[in-house]
């Protein structure tokens, strides 16, 4: 696995649960303390999520954080 198709497969990952959840990005970002724009990179596959990030939102919806990959 590539990291770009890693950072796409999480990026569609977070926006399906986002979506499933009713959430707007700025909604999640105001709940896991995160920019709208940050959201949005890791959404498009732009950036790559830390270790942390994932933990906040595997946190945040209630899933373990390997369910991202």
């Amino acid at each position: 696995m590539g990291i770009r198709k890693l950072r796409n497969d999480i990026g569609k990952k977070v926006k399906s649960l986002r979506l499933e959840k009713g959430l707007s990005q700025e909604k999640l970002a105001e709940y896991t303390n995160m920019s709208r724009e940050h959201i949005s990179c890791i959404e498009r596959g732009k950036n790559l999520a830390s270790t942390e990030t994932l933990y906040i939102l595997a946190k945040f919806f209630e899933i373990d954080i390997k369910d991202f990959f």
